[in-house]
């Protein structure tokens, strides 16, 4: 049984002398009042929004019927045509519902800029999968069935990897099993999708027990068994591999580069790298010439080894047997030389792989740009930032800033300020941590009033440096003479932090009072147990007391009168306690309010003397 206690706000306050309004104010009555007409500019708010935000937007408004929701979405747009790129961030980014989701994407699709091509099903799928939302993806997948569009390989391994990747394991062999209701065939290729999925994600069990139950329905290939023999060699399962290669030859199929690149990964993980050589050395007897995934699996052996030297030996060699290195080889060779600080052999090597016609992408530069920004000066990572700008590479904002700390220690102030403005060219704005790296390498370099120019515009913009920069540059400023410029950047700089710190007290007092605030108490009876009292805070805490049935002596209503005004309680008292425990301990509820509860307590109690002698 419980029972709530509200807040009671019964008491009526004096009232004032009721004298109209219109006796109090020093305005005619029979002065004629002319209505103003002011002109009021109509404008869509909508246009201060992009079109993603404006699409989104339109789920937000609970809107009832799906001809009101269409119709919405048609006006958000404008007009405009609807771009394969904005319905990808619509339904990628935000945090719209799967049904959301699904109505966009039918919407979408009858779109005449749009057609309902299977690539138009696959973002959705991947969106919808992403987000865990898999009874709209058979929806989704019901709904291609019915339309018409046929799924292929690709279909089937998004919606594998979503099941697989949200830890439902057991449902995506379950979908596997049920691909003839949406229009899938179960053959070999469909399979292999199933198997590489399940052994990426290291359930290789789940995989191996796929294929004994597949076997005989469907014809195995060299695939099927590179998948299973994958996901044993990612945990290093030498035993695991033999027997899937066992197995492999068992039915009649040869070992291919990828089975060989995949039992030297293997053996690599297992530090068997004499092992891995000479599986490396006898592929030519067995007829398979060693391609790029083999050198790659051999260069990372050797990497993991800390061997160098090795790796670079077989990146030479692939030059004698025409097998072209690709963006993994040169990782892998790339960093294996900066963890050694060999920089000049790094910077050769990234120049063979600009030469061969290779981009790397934005997190390949930021790898090799983040070590050289550690140790040495930053001549080797200017280096590799304008050869990869030369080429069309896009620079991440991490890149920038460690290019911008570096030069700024070193106090290369022409080259800081130019990768500044392309940093600001490329999209990124200025934050904290770059003003700091402007205003330090100016400093460094002696250039005080760039520094103070920088100084003024971060303040500007919301940003106040670091406590370490600022008393740089006020050192730098004071052994010049230049004292009233210091205090007068000391002014600033105090107003930008007492402005800081101004918001994060008042942010601070606001949680405290809203936390301090009663928003109800509450009394929990539990017969032959005992009695919890909560107080439960508006920000969000609740403090709660058990008081056992056997301590409970007796409660007690109690009248208290103050000069003030007068008011009731209910109190228990305890045994081997000197005081009352109040029930409501914040709040005064109306006695009305109080006789249940007393009563309450009196039954649960057995103290039916007390409930005959009220009043």
């Amino acid at each position: 049984m419980a029972f709530r206690a509200q807040i009671f706000q019964g008491f009526l306050r004096p009232s004032i002398n009721s004298r109209k309004l219109s006796d109090l104010l020093p305005i005619d009555p029979n002065y004629p009042i002319k209505p103003v007409e002011t002109p009021v500019e109509t404008g869509v708010v909508d246009n201060y929004l992009s079109k993603v935000e404006r699409l989104r937007g339109v789920f937000l408004q609970n809107l009832k019927g799906r001809s009101a929701v269409e119709s919405a979405l048609t006006n958000a747009i404008d007009g405009e045509d609807l771009t394969v790129e904005v319905f990808g961030e619509v339904v990628d980014r935000g945090n719209l519902g799967g049904a959301a989701m699904v109505s966009f994407f039918y919407w979408a699709i009858e779109r005449p800029e749009l057609s309902s091509g299977l690539w138009m099903y696959h973002i959705i799928l991947r969106a919808l999968g992403r987000r865990r939302f898999f009874n709209f993806v058979e929806e989704i997948l019901f709904g291609m069935r019915n339309d018409g569009v046929n799924p292929d390989n690709e279909t089937l391994l998004i919606v594998i990897d979503s099941l697989v990747g949200g830890r439902r394991v057991s449902e995506a062999v379950r979908f596997f099993e049920r691909l003839e209701e949406f229009n899938w065939v179960q053959d070999c290729g469909s399979l292999n999708v199933v198997l590489c999925c399940l052994s990426r994600r290291c359930h290789v069990r789940v995989a191996e027990s796929l294929l004994d139950k597949m076997r005989g329905k469907v014809a195995f290939d060299s695939v099927t068994y590179n998948a299973i023999i994958g996901g044993w060699a990612r945990l290093g399962r030498v035993d695991e591999v033999k027997r899937s290669l066992k197995l492999m030859i068992g039915d009649g199929l040869s070992p291919d580069c990828l089975t060989f690149g995949l039992i030297i990964e293997c053996l690599g993980r297992n530090r068997r790298i004499d092992d891995a050589v000479s599986v490396f050395e006898r592929m030519e007897e067995m007829g398979c010439v060693a391609d790029t995934n083999v050198y790659n699996a051999m260069i990372s052996n050797f990497v993991s080894m800390g061997d160098v030297d090795e790796c670079l030996r077989y990146y030479k060699c692939m030059d004698g047997v025409n097998c072209v290195p690709d963006v993994g080889t040169y990782h892998r060779v790339i960093g294996a030389l900066l963890k050694v600080r060999r920089v000049a052999d790094a910077l050769e090597i990234f120049d063979e792989m600009l030469g061969s016609g290779i981009c790397p992408n934005t997190g390949l530069i930021t790898s090799f740009i983040e070590p050289l920004c550690i140790y040495g000066p930053p001549h080797a990572a200017i280096i590799v930032y304008k050869k990869a700008r030369g080429v069309g590479c896009e620079i991440s904002l991490k890149a920038y800033k460690l290019l911008l700390m570096r030069l700024a220690r070193f106090g290369k102030c022409k080259m800081l300020l130019e990768v500044w403005k392309h940093m600001q060219d490329s999209g990124y704005s200025s934050d904290k941590e770059v003003y700091d790296h402007i205003v330090d390498g100016l400093c460094n370099a002696g250039q005080l009033d760039n520094a103070i120019c920088v100084m003024e515009e971060a303040l500007q913009n919301g940003f106040c440096p670091g406590r370490i920069v600022y008393k740089k540059l006020r050192k730098k400023l004071l052994d010049k003479n230049e004292v009233e410029t210091a205090y007068n950047l000391f002014k600033k700089e105090t107003l930008g932090i007492d402005s800081i710190w101004g918001l994060v007290l008042g942010a601070l007092c606001v949680k405290f009072l809203l936390g301090s605030q009663v928003k109800k108490e509450s009394v929990v009876i539990m017969p032959a147990f005992g009695v919890q009292l909560e107080i439960h805070y508006r920000g969000g805490r609740v403090v709660r007391r058990f008081i056992p049935i056997g301590k409970i002596l007796k409660p007690v209503l109690n009248e208290c009168v103050t000069p003030v005004t007068c008011y009731w309680s209910l109190a228990l008292i305890l045994r081997e306690e000197d005081e009352l425990m109040l029930v409501f301990k914040e709040l005064q509820p109306p006695v009305k309010m109080l006789v249940p509860v007393w009563k309450a307590l009196c039954a649960a109690t057995d103290r039916k003397d007390d409930l005959d002698s009220l009043f």
